[in-house]
């Protein structure tokens, strides 16, 4: 018998970490294409890197007294769920289109809210289920209303993609049900070390293997700074906070920050659709953060 939900009112400080995480995890294609490393070596950096400066963080603040207990089951779940998601959306980028696996992949937040909808009972009310749709409309826009299913390596691409869209819609919904006791930080910790525990064995089984320049140990930190700690922190702590449907649209933020960065990093002209399409992704997050301040309610039936 599901316990009701109380009334939840968003709080400014809430969304900033949505639009924090949304943007800090878009910096890893920046790293990426800098540093020019294969994808599962990146993705080890950033996960595994990132319980290092996390833990440095708990000590910091004194909050590392919940690391001695082992965590539960739910919490290497969605730490699983987390590598499972990027190892898949980065074999749906070997296969296929970038644009593609980016289409695919954030198709996530709107099935996590719907999913959250009939699991949860978390209420959709009619505009946020307008506001979704216009999001999702929006970034169709970005990527010029294009889907390429040219050959069987793009069959076999979106196969991946779409596996990394359930990883993803899992991993929000794995963290909305999360014992309330326990400390999102603390979560964020093991969920990165399961993580990176997790994608090891990939990283490896490349020819290069971990090996790096000197140059690039920077831009390794980096990835596990910004993209693995800061980024996920405020992901999770964002996911705790607010209801399905507002983070799940304000995520959205990630793929217009990736098209901002490249167009201002590395000259990648953007369309006046592309650019139009930006324009209405943020504005659905803006109005879908009004709605939900103004006494966004998660709702469940018992019986």
């Amino acid at each position: 018998m599901p316990l009701p939900t109380p009334s939840l009112t968003v709080a400014p400080s809430s969304l900033l970490l949505a639009v924090v995480a949304a943007v800090g995890m878009a910096t890893i294609g920046v790293i990426s294409r800098i540093t020019g490393l294969n994808a599962e070596s990146i993705t080890f950096y950033r996960l595994g890197l990132g319980p290092l400066f996390l833990l440095g963080y708990l000590l910091l603040t004194k909050r590392h007294a919940g690391l001695t207990t082992l965590p539960g089951r739910q919490v290497v779940i969605s730490g699983s769920l987390l590598a499972a998601f990027i190892l898949f959306y980065v074999q749906a980028m070997n296969y296929t289109q970038m644009a593609n696996a980016i289409l695919m992949v954030y198709l996530a937040p709107i099935v996590a809210a719907i999913a959250a909808h009939a699991l949860f009972n978390e209420r959709l009310a009619a505009a946020q289920v307008l506001l979704i749709g216009l999001a999702l409309f929006g970034f169709a826009m970005m990527q010029e209303f294009r889907l390429n299913l040219d050959d069987q390596q793009d069959v076999i691409g979106m196969s991946f993609g779409l596996a990394a869209m359930l990883a993803y819609s899992g991993f929000i919904l794995t963290n909305r049900r999360l014992p309330r006791h326990l400390d999102d930080r603390t979560c964020a910790f093991w969920q990165l070390a399961v993580g990176a525990l997790v994608i090891l064995p990939f990283a490896l089984w490349q020819p290069a293997g971990l090996t790096a320049s000197v140059w690039q140990v920077p831009w390794l930190l980096a990835a596990g700074l910004v993209p693995g700690f800061l980024a996920l922190l405020c992901a999770v702590m964002a996911i705790n906070r607010l209801p399905t449907a507002l983070y799940g649209t304000l995520a959205y933020c990630e793929p217009v920050a990736v098209v901002i960065f490249g167009w201002s990093l590395f000259g990648e002209a953007l369309s006046p659709l592309q650019l139009s399409g930006c324009g209405l992704v943020i504005a659905c997050g803006v109005a879908q953060a009004w709605v939900g301040g103004r006494g966004a309610t998660s709702s469940a039936t018992t019986g």
